[in-house]
């Protein structure tokens, strides 16, 4: 059956902004969505609050509504759009099925005629109510934990009595595990209890008997009108029961499951989607499994939507899950589409995998402070990263070379816990780094056994590490000379980075390449196909393995690579890495537009990143996709390999412009702005000379290397003083102290975490007024796409502040100076691009914070607020395609904008959620007000005296 073609105009919600338990993954399906229901000739109209995403961008929906998540907003939209036949909400996570239901229970759909496509109200309301989906597994055969709701503090005590500990508490209706918790002991009960009745907005929690250990699985469906069901991708759990799959690290294809289980597994799921409800889409289908020879099944959820772990499947398998689950929710068969990656089979099959994806989970624990940082069923992960390999080890290693936290891999870099309590520690409460404790462990000794009992981990992936740390023993008898080249590509095979192995034997990364390259062990690269190479892929999406070579008959040897090199102009562009606070979607957003831009210009791109929630790794965004870590070793084998013109690091955040100097060092260009110059605006003692003598002042400051310098320092600056280190992000352990004590105690800690840092002191302006502007500038003229004037004082991260745009309250004298400043800085730094720059403004005298020749968390904002492509227009500034004077710039904008941030605070009891210099938001939102009399714009400034965290 073809598609519905009463379905003329869609309207598709959005997620919101960022939290911690829905990130970025649902705004790369939000995007799928809408490019797919374009193509069949329909109209999107496109609701979402987020103006850091590529989902809100006007080039996505024919019309987007940057509007709060709410019922109010909902009806305007289909008063203004009476032509809208249909709903799309299984796309915006947990926040669009909650409000597509509120909007139900209230009677909107049914009042403005519209449908509801991808899935059924009963659906949402069956999985999503614990007790209701309990009744129905049972109703179906599908087995279940031993479990029991309670709606009161009472009935949760009497279920308690009834089960024994442990316990899991699980409320329903609630996000990422909100309010979730294992309760191991008696005395815990009632505090969580408590916790967990009120997270859930209809005062429910499920009560189970905890299956602590028991193994995990996910399975990602489609199904179609027709009732055709295929099983897109199996992920397994490497952690067992009792950790949130958000902060589990996951292998596809499942490793330790037997055929037989994987059957019935695979049969159970599609029963249970069957029963849900008649609807075309995708879904989402939890197990666990026991962990003896029975191998005992039990159904843990569903939901009825594409999930985290869609964005991570589509990306493991290269099977657009979003993009077809729009097209079945239009009407569309499977048999009737086509395989997005072959263009020449059926989308109506189950890829096939020919090799192995691990994804990692990424914390950002340094900034909660008091924070518990175990793992449990409330998912604590910021972001996450993926590699792809041949084996296991490859994989493994790719996704932990990701992770951007200082470590080259698993072991062999120095890093290593040596202390046998705390490693015991960290396997019995599960830790955020137990990826690397695991290794230490083995490496200490204790045998893999007792690993097992303690973390319940498969003995198959203990046994993986085994063979890796027995590896690194091995290679570590020989010298660079000695080395045998078998060992070598053993080495290289399993994952383990050059600099690991010039760790082992105690030489250079630089000679370990050198070495590769005269033993001919050469990086190639592989399709992701989606059938195993049976049939030609057409979309060029990469990852790297190393081969063994093989021989000809006629005596010739070679290795396969799967990347042909053409002859076109390249350009490549870094990507940002793993989400994490302080460098987040928006330097994703970035990286998306500068690839159009640069295609626009006539160059093939290359998009270079390791984040499966994103646009920029969708395969069809780039002309070449290298799903690889941001990782030098990694970047410089696909630039010798694809030679291009350059490199584009300024949209990728701090991760990108952390490769600049390499980049710089071994002759490659580097595309807009000189590494010379993003180093002088990052070293405080040249950008200060810079600003002495262009005349513009910036507070007084010094540079100190240990406690006794910085103590010294505080006598001529005057407290209070703002601590930094320098080359960190997000604020990363900036501090105001207004005491000798305070600012020793701050030191030396700093220095413990951060060794060998330079700290810069700032004298801090109190009561300052904070301001920043972004601009483009070609290197001769500056162009200043927006200036902002924070509402909270100067102090508060400027991530975490609420910036308004344009200024409410800066006068014409402040401004002329802001406009100055702009232009003089970024011109003094050749800047070929963006920049952003941030202002303290004090008794009308406008100060310099600091300066940042690169895309700013802002742009994206200022790109919505105004309605212009700013950074398209900055991309070819920095290809040398056009001069900041071609463009007609004409911003758009009635009012004010007001960028909101969005905590994620609600994860973490017991932490300080004062607001100070270093970054703590997840997310944003965007806020429209006509003027300042808006109630909304006078409750934000009438907060901002609140008080400001030391």
């Amino acid at each position: 059956m073809p598609k519905d073609n009463s379905i003329k105009s869609v309207l598709i919600i959005g997620s919101g902004p960022i939290v911690i338990g829905q990130a970025c993954e649902f705004d790369y399906a939000g995007s799928q969505s809408a490019r797919s229901i374009r193509e069949e000739g329909i109209e999107v109209i496109l609701i979402n609050s987020n103006p850091a995403t590529i989902m809100t961008d006007p080039s996505m929906a024919d019309h987007i509504y940057l509007k709060p998540l709410t019922t109010k907003s909902i009806i305007e939209i289909l008063k203004a759009h009476p032509q809208i036949d249909a709903v799309l909400p299984t796309m915006g996570g947990q926040t669009a099925l909650n409000l597509c239901l509120e909007a139900d229970e209230k009677g909107i759909w049914e009042d403005f005629g519209v449908k509801l496509i991808g899935v059924d109200v009963n659906a949402i309301n069956i999985t999503e109510d614990r007790e209701q989906f309990k009744q129905l597994l049972e109703k179906i055969g599908v087995p279940a934990a031993p479990a029991k709701t309670a709606t009161s503090f009472l009935q949760g005590k009497e279920i308690a009595q009834e089960f024994g500990f442990p316990l899991v508490i699980r409320p329903s209706f609630t996000l990422g595990g909100t309010g979730a918790a294992i309760v191991y002991k008696k005395e815990d009960f009632n505090e969580l209890l408590t916790r967990g009745l009120e997270a859930s907005p209809i005062h429910e929690v499920l009560i189970d008997k905890a299956l602590m250990g028991w193994k995990e699985y996910e399975l990602e469906l489609l199904r179609d009108k027709n009732d055709n069901v295929v099983i897109i991708c199996s992920i397994e759990n490497m952690d067992p029961m009792g950790i949130h799959t958000g902060d589990s690290i996951t292998v596809a294809p499942a490793m330790t499951l037997s055929d037989t289980t994987f059957q019935k597994m695979r049969d159970y799921a599609i029963l249970m989607m069957r029963s849900i409800g008649n609807f075309a889409g995708g879904c989402n289908v939890q197990f666990a499994v026991s962990p003896d020879e029975k191998e005992d099944i039990v159904a843990i959820e569903i939901n009825p939507r594409v999930s985290r772990s869609s964005a991570l499947a589509s990306k493991a398998t290269g099977y657009p899950i979003a993009k077809i689950a729009s097209k079945l929710a239009l009407g569309y068969n499977l048999d009737e589409l086509q395989n997005q990656i072959t263009k020449s089979t059926s989308a109506l099959f189950e890829p096939t995998l020919d090799y192995v994806i691990v994804k990692i989970p990424r914390w950002n624990f340094d900034k909660f402070e008091g924070a518990d940082r175990t793992l449990g069923l409330q998912m604590k992960s910021v972001g996450e990263v993926m590699g792809i390999g041949r084996s296991f080890q490859e994989a493994l290693h790719k996704a932990t070379q990701s992770l951007e936290i200082k470590r080259n891999g698993l072991g062999a870099d120095g890093k290593g816990y040596k202390n046998y309590e705390q490693i015991i520690e960290k396997l019995t409460f599960a830790s955020w780094d137990r990826v690397f404790v695991i290794y230490d462990a083995i490496a200490m000794g204790i045998p893999l056994s007792r690993i097992h009992e303690i973390t319940k981990i498969d003995m198959w992936f203990l046994k993986q590490y085994e063979e890796l740390y027995t590896l690194e023993r091995e290679i570590s008898n020989f010298k660079l000379e000695t080395l045998p080249r078998e060992l070598l590509l053993e080495a290289k095979q399993k994952g383990f980075a050059d600099r690991q192995i010039a760790h082992m034997l105690g030489c250079l990364e630089s000679q370990i390449h050198n070495l590769r390259s005269e033993m001919s062990i050469n990086r190639v690269f592989k399709l992701v196909d989606t059938c195993a190479a049976e049939f030609k892929a057409m979309t060029p999406y990469y990852y790297s393995t190393f081969e063994a070579e093989i021989e000809k008959a006629n005596g010739e040897r070679y290795v396969h690579n799967e990347s042909i090199v053409t002859e076109k102009k390249k350009i490549i562009v870094l990507g940002s890495g793993p989400n994490r606070i302080g460098q987040g979607i928006e330097f994703d957003y970035s990286c998306v537009h500068g690839v159009l831009a640069a295609k626009e210009c006539g160059y093939e791109t290359i998009m270079i990143n390791c984040n499966p929630e994103t646009v920029s790794t969708d395969f069809d965004t780039a002309d070449k996709l290298y799903f690889e870590p941001v990782f030098w070793e990694h970047i410089y084998d696909i630039i010798q390999h694809e030679k291009p013109e350059g490199v584009i690091v300024q949209l990728g955040g701090q991760t990108a412009l952390k490769i600049a100097e390499k980049l710089a060092k071994y002759g490659i260009k580097i595309i807009g702005t000189s590494f010379d110059a993003l180093d002088l605006a990052e070293d405080r003692g040249r950008f200060s000379e810079l600003l002495t003598d262009l005349k513009i002042p910036f507070p007084q400051f010094g540079i100190a290397e240990t406690a006794d310098e910085a103590s010294a320092l505080a006598d001529k600056l005057d407290f209070p003083l703002l601590i930094r280190p320098s080359y960190v992000l997000g604020g990363q352990g900036m501090k105001i102290v207004i005491n000798k004590q305070e600012l020793e105690e701050h030191v030396i800690n700093l220095l413990k975490t951060i060794p060998g840092n330079k700290l810069l002191l700032d004298h801090y302006l109190d009561g300052a007024i904070e301001a920043e502007a972004d601009a483009i500038c070609d290197g001769e003229n500056v162009y200043i796409i927006g200036i902002m004037e924070h509402i909270e004082p100067c102090g508060v991260h400027s991530g975490d502040s609420n910036a308004t745009l344009p200024p409410f309250n800066l006068g014409e004298f402040v401004m002329t100076q802001i406009k100055d400043h702009t232009k003089k800085i970024a011109l003094a730094l050749q800047t070929v691009g963006l920049i952003n720059i941030q202002f303290a403004i004090k008794d009308d005298i406008v100060y310099i914070i600091e300066a940042n020749p690169r895309a700013s968390r802002t742009v994206p904002f200022i790109a919505k607020a105004y309605g212009e492509p700013y950074v398209n227009y900055a991309t070819k500034v920095m290809l040398g395609h056009n001069k900041v004077t071609d463009f007609t710039f004409n911003p758009q904008l009635k009012g004010y904008a007001i960028k909101q941030p969005v905590f994620s605070f609600s994860k973490f009891h017991n932490v300080n959620k004062a607001l100070g210099p270093e970054m703590k938001s997840t997310g944003e939102s965007i806020l429209f007000i006509d003027d300042l009399k808006d109630d909304q714009f006078y409750e934000l400034y009438s907060r901002r005296k609140m008080y400001l965290s030391k």
